[in-house]
């Protein structure tokens, strides 16, 4: 198992949809068998330059233990929804030597 932030923008949508959104890929990652350890909604912000022609995006970030092919499914699903404007998945356990 290792451990990754996984970090993803979410058009601004109503409170509603945008938690069935965050609640859609806690549910994928826990499936695939792996566990958030800790999630960090930062809300609703600004976006430094137009993405898919939005102003503004909300921030949430997963800590997140599992497989690599948890996190696989996970950037195949992200890439393919609609509601999510950028993502990214980053390995952060530290590499035995």
């Amino acid at each position: 198992m290792r451990k990754y932030e996984v970090i993803f923008i979410v058009r601004p949508l109503e409170e509603e949809p945008t938690s069935a959104i965050i609640e859609k890929f806690s549910k994928l990652i826990v499936a695939n068998g792996g566990t958030i350890d800790k999630e960090d909604r930062w809300g609703k912000r600004r976006l430094a330059y137009p993405v898919k022609k939005e102003l503004e995006g909300f921030y949430t970030i997963f800590y997140v233990t599992c497989e690599p092919a948890c996190v696989d499914e996970c950037d195949r699903v992200m890439k393919i929804t609609d509601e999510i404007l950028k993502h990214m998945i980053v390995r952060t356990d530290e590499k035995e030597a």
